[in-house]
């Protein structure tokens, strides 16, 4: 149930933490991958990882805010194997953080397009060549953060992150009668290059949020985003799906 063999897969935000580690298990598990990030060293580590387990993956670099690479991307998984079925859209950034009186315009609408608008531009892309293949599984990265919680300064953060959930809830419902199945995966704090628990201090704060007390390793949202995409979740359409440690429900 949880094989991705003959399937083709895009993975954003590849080049490290949650993407790195999803498209490696995805790789693992038979799909072939296009590894998208801005860093085209990264990548291609990543690929040639991939290669000596015995996977197969293309690489290729650039922003996800650019409807061109959005659709370079969808075009290269045609090109190079034939088609896509699945697509993690998991590349984001926690942005500028601070009070909304005192956010410039240009942080909002960086955060928002970061988060957010890149998404639109991946499912705008993503969703023909899906439904070409008879259906598949689209998954953003969402948040906690803006769904059951709201941490202060991080306004535009939430927002984007929310308006992810919307997304997912919509085109759901608009495509789930053409077999393609959308949902958003909402990690916990996870212990990754991107994280802000920069200090002891911050991490043990961070820690104690969770049920678990912990952080998650990025190999445990991964396992999360396979469920998503493998036929496991065969019947799971418009979720927002946790894999928060307990965060969302924790109170002690």
């Amino acid at each position: 149930m949880f094989s991705l063999v003959n399937k083709v897969a895009i993975v954003t935000g590849a080049s490290s933490g949650i993407g790195r580690a999803t498209a490696k298990l995805f790789a693992e598990r038979g799909a072939k991958l296009i590894v998208a990030a801005r860093r085209q060293p990264e990548l291609d580590a990543l690929v040639d990882e991939i290669e000596a387990a015995g996977g197969t993956a293309v690489a290729l670099a650039g922003d996800v805010r650019d409807e061109a690479y959005a659709k370079a991307l969808v075009e290269l998984a045609v090109e190079k194997f034939g088609g896509l079925d699945i697509a993690f859209n998991n590349a984001g950034a926690v942005g500028v953080m601070g009070p909304v009186p005192n956010m410039a315009p240009a942080t909002w609408h960086e955060t928002m397009d970061t988060n957010l608008t890149s998404a639109y531009l991946a499912a705008k892309h993503q969703i023909p060549a899906m439904l070409e293949r008879g259906g598949g599984s689209l998954i953003f990265t969402s948040s906690f953060v803006g769904y059951t919680a709201g941490m202060p300064g991080m306004a535009a953060y939430a927002a984007a992150k929310a308006g992810l959930i919307g997304l997912t809830q919509v085109l759901a419902a608009e495509y789930g009668p053409q077999g393609l199945r959308v949902n958003a995966l909402l990690p916990g704090g996870t212990d990754t290059p991107g994280a802000t628990t920069t200090t002891p201090e911050a991490r043990a704060f961070v820690e104690g949020l969770h049920a678990l007390k912990r952080m998650a390793q990025p190999e445990e949202i991964a396992r999360s985003a396979l469920f998503l995409a493998s036929d496991a979740s065969s019947f799971t359409t418009g979720t927002a799906l946790f894999a928060d440690g307990g965060v969302s429900i924790n109170r002690t």
